[in-house]
């Protein structure tokens, strides 16, 4: 886990940043956030449980993605999409 500090004024709040690599979760894509526990899905659109912050795209495959948690305001960077993309492409 690494933290990063971001000044807001005169406060320096703490950022707790989880990292998940996308290759290591059983299932359907679903995890649950590592601070709060609440279901994050793939399939939700909607952002009402997290909010898309940051995607880091290299040669148009998605490399990383940052996403923060709706419930506990945490952010999580998740990996692992390049092997992932490259699975699918191998079951096409």
């Amino acid at each position: 886990m690494v933290k990063t500090a971001a000044r807001k004024g005169k406060q320096t709040k703490q950022v707790l940043v989880s990292e998940l690599d996308l290759t290591k979760i059983d299932g359907n894509g679903d995890f649950p956030c590592p601070t709060c526990g609440v279901t994050i899905s793939p399939e939700d659109e909607s952002e009402n449980i997290y909010t898309i912050l940051q995607e880091k795209v290299r040669n148009d495959v998605l490399e990383e993605l940052m996403i923060q948690c709706n419930k506990c305001s945490s952010r999580i960077r998740l990996t692992g999409f390049p092997i992932l993309a490259m699975e699918a492409c191998m079951l096409e």
